[in-house]
Parts: C-alpha cells; structure tokens; sequence
C-alpha cells in the first residue's frame, strides 16, 4: 500500500506539473477527444502536447508493456492513474480503436512482428485505426460477409464492400474481415487481416445520416493486395479473433454511452442534465423545481452512477488480464438504451427548443442536444444491435436453447 501511495503523490504531482491548463475540464470518453492518426489536426497545440508527453511516459496504454509502447503499469497503479485523470478533471491524452479494440486484440493473437510494428504507433497517436466487419448484406449475421480474399503468393487480392466504417474516412489502418475459404462453414473460412488504407484500391464513401452528420462510411476494396504477413492469427481462423475484439468493442460502447456515469458540467458539479433541468424548470431550496420531474432525473443519475461503477470494476478487471465476455453483451444494452434515455429527457426538457434545426432563433447547444437525440437511436443498433446481444445472453448466460 506504501509503494501504491507512493506512486500516487509522484504522479499526481507529474500530472500537475505537465498537463497543460487549457485541457482542464474537457473530461471526454471512449468516443470524445483526442484520436490522433496521420490525418490528425490539432484546433489546439496543447492536446498534441499532452499526447506527447504522456505517451513519452506510457500513460496512453498504461497496463502494455513497456517494449509495445505501453507504461508496463500494474493494474493497481492504472486505476490509480485513471482517478487522478478523473479527479484534476483531465482528459485522456489519446481515445481511439487502436487503443480499445485491435490493441488488445494483437497484444492476445498478434504476431511478435505485429506487436513490434503496429502497437507503438497505437501508443504515440501515430496511426488511426478502423473495423472492417459489416458488410451490405452482411450485419446481425456477420458470418455470411462475402469480401472475398484470393491467395496470390505471399499476398492476398481483397475485393467487396464494408459498411457502416465508423470513421473510415479519417483512418489510416482498417482490420476486417475477409473470407478465404468459401467453401467451408462460413464461421470457419473467415480470416481477420490488417490493412493499409493508403494501398492503392482502397476507396472510401462517408454516410449522412439524419442527424445531419455521421461518423459511417462505405469502405471499397477493388483488386487490394494485402501481405499475407498481415493475418492475425491463422489463415480461416478469424472467427475467433472477431469475437474477442467484438467483447472490447461493446465494452467500450457501453462506457461512451453510459458508463462514464452522467457528464459534469464546466463547473465540475451537477450533470449536465441537471443543470439544464434547473435552469429550465426553475429551483426551489436548491432543487429541480419540478417535483415530477426531479424525481426522473433523480432516478436516472442513480442508474448512470451505478452503472459507471459496475463498468470500472470490468474494466479494472481487464488491467488485470481478464478478457471481457458476455458480460460486454449486457453492458452494451444498459449502456446503449441509458443513453438514448439520456437524450429523451434532454429533448423533453427543450420542449420548442428541440424543434429547431439551423438558423437564428435557436441555441447551438439546443441544437446540439436534437441531433445528439437523433444520432441516439443508432447506439442499440450499432455494436451488435439489442436483440443480437440479447440472444448471446440467452445462449451463453442462461443455457436456453437456440
């Protein structure tokens, strides 16, 4: 306990010393900060700063070793590190798949080569990455994509289309899903491969969604050649490989959406929920002056809360070494439908307000908040949608019958 307490005073007072002041407050999530990447712009040098400095020091994947790039961290001193980000109100240096998805992924099936190669560029905030996984005919049944993968040597020549990208149009790397075996059960002739986004034949189609804005894209591979040194794992293997990403993926869906627990405002104190209850409805003894009200959005921060705590002891537990399975099929449901609850309230409490789209009359915030509820109503689709997870839990929680 001494040598945890050491290491807290130490890198409390490094924190304070190096995070630069105009970052302090820009709490972020999985899904909001800092992405880097080699198509990164920087609005604000100091966030590359940070980047830098805390990836000099390890503290952007603190538990990887410290030959990949990471601090070598024990998972004790991670947590410990995580609260004092919380605490001093600081954002994390660096968000992004690489991180939550494929990093993971390669330090359990990578090659030593692929290891050495990709997972230090993930740690500086070099590379961005992407999944390559849904394809137009292809989505809650994943394992009938047809993106076919031809062995030619020491490569492989990929033709198909991948859909729904998330920010394929500002990647540098995809990892997809490709079938080289046609002919064998389709779970059993998929194979999981790393892809360059700059090799030639790679074409990328951004996707508008209602909101007005989309992270999706369409992603086109015509005749790509991609080295055979680039499968993780082995040939007709992948299966394997996409389901134990898909375990840190729906984790971190969970966390952006609902278990970081409810957003402070600037002032480090109610929710932003909170604040805009009490602002709209009025106070009375330093209460949401609405009783009806108060209590909905008493409730639903005692679930958030509950929730975020629920989440930060799984992910404890993975900086212990322990591989998320189908618990990240639960959290995605509660995470996913907490947040779209989130933004139900939001609009109601607008009433009018949340009528508008563009144009004068209207705050930006408010506007903000209409298309953050229209983007919503993805979050129990994408990842998996509710009612694949659903059957996951009934299979492999319950034991019911397919």
């Amino acid at each position: 306990m001494a040598d945890l307490e050491t290491f807290r005073r130490e890198t409390k007072s490094w924190l304070e010393a190096n995070a630069p002041a105009s970052l302090v407050g820009q709490i972020g999530n999985e899904l909001e900060g800092t992405w880097g990447g080699r198509k990164a712009t920087w609005p604000n040098p100091d966030a590359k700063r940070w980047l830098d400095v805390m990836a000099a020091r390890g503290f952007t994947a603190p538990t990887w070793p410290k030959a990949y790039g990471g601090g070598g961290l024990e998972p004790a001193e991670a947590k410990v590190l995580a609260q004092l980000l919380r605490e001093l109100r600081l954002p994390p240096p660096l968000i992004g798949f690489g991180l939550t998805m494929i990093g993971p992924t390669l330090l359990r099936f990578g090659s030593e080569e692929q290891k050495t190669l990709h997972l230090p560029r993930i740690c500086r905030g070099e590379i961005r990455w992407c999944q390559g996984y849904s394809e137009p005919g292809a989505g809650s049944d994943l394992a009938s994509l047809q993106t076919k993968a031809l062995r030619d040597g020491d490569h492989f020549v990929l033709n198909g289309t991948k859909v729904w990208t998330s920010y394929a149009d500002q990647a540098d790397w995809i990892f997809a899903l490709v079938r080289t075996n046609p002919t064998a059960k389709k779970q059993e002739g998929i194979t999981f491969l790393l892809v360059d986004m700059d090799t030639p034949g790679v074409s990328v189609s951004p996707i508008l969604l209602i909101s007005g804005k989309s992270p999706f894209c369409e992603t086109h591979f015509q005749d790509v050649r991609v080295p055979v040194a680039n499968v993780v794992h082995q040939i007709d293997a992948g299966w394997t490989v996409a389901k134990a990403l898909l375990g840190h993926e729906r984790t971190m869906i969970a966390d952006a959406f609902g278990g970081a627990g409810p957003r402070p405002d600037k002032k480090g104190g109610r929710s932003y929920l909170a604040e805009l209850a009490a602002s709209k409805l009025g106070e009375e003894q330093g209460r949401i002056a609405d009783p009806i009200f108060r209590d909905e959005v008493a409730a639903f921060e005692m679930e958030s809360r509950a929730f975020a705590l629920t989440v930060q002891r799984t992910k404890d537990a993975a900086r212990a070494g322990h591989q998320p399975g189908s618990e990240s099929s639960m959290f995605k449901i509660y995470g996913t439908e907490l947040n779209q609850r989130r933004y139900e309230l939001l609009v109601r409490l607008l009433g009018p307000d949340a009528l508008g789209w563009e144009g004068p009359g209207f705050d930006e915030a408010d506007l903000e908040i209409t298309r953050e509820w229209l983007r919503s109503r993805g979050n129990t689709i994408e990842g998996g949608t509710s009612e694949v997870q659903l059957n996951i839990l009934a299979k492999h929680v319950l034991g019911l019958p397919s």
